[in-house]
């Protein structure tokens, strides 16, 4: 198809009309789409992790040592290497150079994958609030320890975010809030469900916290 062209005087000629700018709220669309999608992607791999589980666990009997035990067991798809207390580079946020220290996840990544997981739950009738494993104090102790112990591995300070305050509105006035896009491919697939998450470079890991997606696809286990 070709691209629309417009008459421009003195130029000599047609030339492309450049594609329109994209709309703040077309962004948010987008954002929102991607969310749903990793989201759903999460979902299924946390459900077919159930299923593989020895015994097979249904989610109705899942609880929040389970969600736990499912973020150990994403570790081994992990990007980010976390030092331990004998390396040389403990508690160093630029290393000059490898070593042997294991990857892991990151914090930043467990963190948002919880959040998608504990939203799905909900949305697929997973019943009362206080019962989502994944709001579990378990998983939250958990989730606390790993930041803990990866900041002082790898030098680097988490800072929990902080709320934008809304601003006051009078009745008839609409408000927005923006979705945030934490997409971060972490959720393990089947071997008969590949997903190739989008690449991201390994600096970004480092200043945001978050494992890059990993290229491979990954294996529930079984």
């Amino acid at each position: 198809m070709e691209p629309e062209t417009q008459s421009v005087s003195g130029g000599g000629g047609d030339v492309p009309t450049p594609p329109p700018p994209c709309q703040p709220q077309q962004q948010q669309q987008q954002r929102s789409s991607r969310y749903e999608s990793q989201k759903r992607r999460d979902w299924n791999a946390f459900l077919q992790y159930l299923t593989n589980h020895k015994p097979p666990l249904t989610l109705a009997r899942c609880g929040g040592v389970h969600v736990v035990e499912f973020l150990k067991y994403l570790d081994q798809f992990g990007k980010t290497k976390v030092h331990t207390h004998g390396c040389n580079y403990f508690g160093h946020p630029r290393p000059p150079g490898p070593c042997e220290c294991p990857t892991k996840q990151a914090w930043g990544s467990l963190d948002a994958l919880i959040g998608r997981l504990r939203a799905a739950y909900d949305e697929n009738g997973g019943g009362r609030p206080e019962s989502n494993p994944f709001g579990a104090r378990a998983v939250k102790a958990h989730l606390r320890e790993v930041r803990e112990s990866q900041a002082k591995a790898r030098g680097v300070a988490y800072e929990k975010k902080k709320r934008k305050q809304r601003l006051p509105f009078t009745v008839g006035e609409g408000s927005s809030r923006d979705v945030e896009d934490t997409i971060t491919g972490t959720a393990p697939v089947t071997a008969a469900t590949k997903v190739k998450p989008e690449a991201a470079s390994a600096s970004a890991s480092s200043s945001t916290g978050r494992d890059p997606p990993d290229p491979g696809s990954w294996s529930a286990a079984s």
